[in-house]
């Protein structure tokens, strides 16, 4: 039986006993008071238990509730940390990138500067193997003439004006061999 209920049923008894007048006494049915608290006494452990229930119930929740919320916590930081570690991760990335870019300027005006240099010294050897082979041209031309000349008796001339010198002593009867691989006399 509900506690609320035979509180009230006790108040009546209360209120329906006679007063003791100039006093503040009731006289009440004390058989009916006495069932009343005896159904008091059985009622209050079923409503102890009623509400222990429901604070055990009210517990559990909570420890449910909180339980739920730690695991809510700890997947949020996990996945706060897999966004750093992903954030930290690109950033390495991008810097791993700018430093192999970096590198990669670096090693292209390496190879341009080495190609650079390659090429005038091949140019310098062309250079030089073009005026070895201009002078050996030139040493053969005037030996031709030179050699025409005598064969004519006549004097030597010096040279037109629209013809360059040539730049080495010209050899008497000397005998100019050229080897057109290395381009030097023999």
């Amino acid at each position: 039986m509900d506690i609320q209920h035979l509180i009230d049923r006790l108040e009546d008894l209360v209120d329906e006993g006679r007063h003791i007048p100039m006093g503040k006494y009731t006289i009440v049915d004390e058989e009916k008071v006495l069932g009343i608290i005896d159904q008091m006494r059985i009622s209050i452990p079923e409503q102890i238990e009623s509400a222990s229930r429901v604070v055990n119930q009210r517990d559990k929740l909570m420890a449910q509730a909180n339980e739920e919320a730690g695991r809510i916590l700890d997947y949020a930081r996990q996945k706060q940390d897999e966004l750093v570690n992903r954030d930290s991760i690109v950033v390495g990335a991008r810097h791993q990138a700018d430093n192999i870019i970096a590198q990669a300027h670096t090693n292209a005006e390496r190879v341009r500067d080495e190609a650079d240099a390659y090429v005038v010294s091949v140019l310098r050897d062309l250079e030089s193997h073009l005026l070895r082979t201009l002078t050996v041209v030139r040493n053969g031309i005037a030996k031709v003439q030179q050699d025409q000349q005598i064969r004519n008796h006549q004097q030597p001339q010096a040279p037109a004006s629209d013809q360059q010198p040539a730049t080495m002593p010209i050899p008497q009867r000397e005998e100019v061999l050229i080897d057109a691989d290395e381009g030097e006399q023999s």
